[in-house]
């Protein structure tokens, strides 16, 4: 059974809750478009000044991006965990043919916003596109109900990638997929929490949490998944970022740190896919 209303699964840390919540991160213009991601810049010209429309561009390559790691998709169903306004839900559908997709989300004002900002969709199909109440680490789906499992930049904000792992695994069906993309630090050194923390103030405050790569791949194979694949992808995020950032902040600032991160080996951004095996 699905719960769509009443109170979150899990507490939000105070800074998530704010920031998706009465901030409205989606409302800002870093983040035009209601995509809600730093962008996948692959293609778009960086020696020149950037417009919103640019920015858009990005935000929708990386759903691309996810998306098509996720082929073949037609007819077959998704969840999206930490879907934000549903506008990569959308993609999944009117661009790659899935034939049900579900939002997920932890942050019941995340779920209005998408619920309006999707109207159309859910007016015109509404047995192909649904948003849920959940969290990643206790989803509230029966098992094996998804074909596909995919998660754009929402898993910095997890608490415990073990529960989200074994939920994924969970909810997948045998055969199926699941692809997560963000920002993680390449090692595992404890060090990276505050080095991360003293250079981005998403880290200091406890917006972001500082996950390794080896943390989300270990998490991953011991729900079960297997095959799975690292790509790093941050040469195709942080410049772009970086570029479209400079127009209103200065260099130094802790949001132009991302680069500064990434250049100093600390950051990265990577998609991960892994697989749930049949029996």
């Amino acid at each position: 059974m699905t719960q769509e209303t009443g109170p979150a699964p899990l507490p939000m840390a105070p800074a998530v809750r704010e920031t998706y919540g009465p901030d409205d991160l989606s409302s800002t213009p870093g983040f035009a478009g209601g995509f809600i991601n730093f962008g996948h810049w692959q293609g778009i010209d960086l020696d020149r000044p950037l417009t919103e429309e640019d920015r858009i561009r990005s935000q929708r390559a990386m759903y691309r991006h996810v998306l098509g790691s996720l082929a073949p998709a037609v007819g077959l169903s998704a969840l999206e965990v930490g879907c934000g306004l549903g506008m990569g839900c959308a993609a999944a559908l009117e661009e790659y043919g899935f034939g049900r997709v579900t939002g997920m989300d932890i942050h019941p004002q995340q779920l209005e916003r998408a619920r309006r900002a999707q109207s159309r969709l859910l007016a015109d199909s509404p047995e192909r596109l649904r948003f849920v109440h959940g969290a990643a680490e206790k989803m509230p789906f029966d098992d094996a109900g998804f074909d596909r499992v995919y998660s754009v930049e929402a898993a910095q904000h997890f608490r415990d990638l073990d529960a989200f792992a074994r939920e994924t695994a969970r909810v997948l069906r045998p055969g199926g997929r699941a692809v997560v993309t963000s920002f993680f630090v390449p090692d595992a050194d404890p060090a990276r929490t505050g080095q991360l923390a003293d250079l981005l103030d998403s880290f200091a405050r406890g917006l972001d949490v500082a996950h390794s790569v080896p943390e989300l791949t270990g998490s991953l194979e011991r729900s079960g998944l297997t095959g799975i694949r690292v790509t790093a992808i941050g040469a195709s995020v942080w410049p772009g970022w970086d570029r479209w950032l400079s127009a209103r902040w200065e260099p130094g600032t802790w949001p132009r740190n991302f680069l500064r991160a990434y250049h100093e080996g600390l950051l990265d951004y990577y998609t991960v896919t892994a697989d749930r095996p049949t029996p």
